[in-house]
């Protein structure tokens, strides 16, 4: 049974840092594009960032490139969010999601973590 299971998230002040960790298992990621998504409640799941479990392409969110890191460790088969210079929209529940497809449409993603909740104060 695939399992995405998210941690970290908290309640941090604006100009603070985080690190989201996303812990997979039940399979083999190697061929998959991991991604981080975050929600708002009565808003559209947003794109963050998506990295490849082995190569380093990555992709990135215009909001969020230069403040957030994605990467991975295949021996510990956990996906990271390094989060800095957090603002306060980006208070959201951040997911992990596995997609065998490079893309940015959550649609198109197979797995899903069940997330984990970010909220960054003024």
């Amino acid at each position: 049974q695939v399992q995405l299971v998210e941690s970290g998230g908290g309640l941090v002040q604006a100009g603070g840092s985080l690190r989201l960790s996303c812990a997979a298992s039940g399979r083999s990621f190697g061929s998959y594009f991991m991604g981080w998504f975050r929600q708002v409640p009565g808003k559209e799941r947003e794109f963050v960032s998506a990295i490849r479990w082995i190569g380093s392409r990555t992709l990135y969110a215009d909001s969020v490139k230069g403040r957030f890191t994605i990467s991975r460790d295949n021996a510990k088969n956990t996906l990271y969010l390094q989060m800095n210079s957090l603002k306060p929209e980006d208070t959201a529940v951040y997911f992990c999601a596995a997609s065998k497809v490079v893309t940015l449409k959550d649609s198109e993603y197979d797995y899903w973590g069940q997330g984990t909740q970010v909220t960054v104060s003024s």
